[in-house]
């Protein structure tokens, strides 16, 4: 989200609050306020957070996009899965030498 008073600011409220109305709101009566919540929780956990497609995931639900990525984690011995963890040498911090105090630096 964008700093108050940019072009951004709450473009992605904007966005969702927006698809809401002419997802739901606009195409629907609700004769009681718990009708209406109910049905907008459904919105929201049935389609809005799983099936929507997501530009940011190449046009896929979550759904599918988390079933295509469990395909490629594997598993390590103790059960955890290892996807995108490095092995060996890369696993191991790199050198810095920015947070050794030199005694030749600084007065020393």
């Amino acid at each position: 989200m964008g700093t108050a008073g940019d072009a951004y600011d709450n473009a992605m409220c904007e966005s969702f609050f927006g698809t809401l109305e002419a997802e739901l709101l606009s195409r629907e009566h609700f004769a009681t306020h718990e009708q209406a919540r109910q049905r907008i929780f459904w919105f929201l956990e049935g389609w809005y957070n799983v099936r929507r497609l997501h530009s940011s995931i190449g046009y896929r639900s979550p759904l599918e996009f988390e079933n295509i990525n469990v395909k490629r984690q594997t598993v390590s011995p103790c059960g955890l899965p290892t996807g995108g963890q490095r092995h060996g040498r890369e696993r191991r911090p790199a050198a810095r030498p920015w947070t050794t105090r030199d005694s030749t630096l600084n007065g020393g």
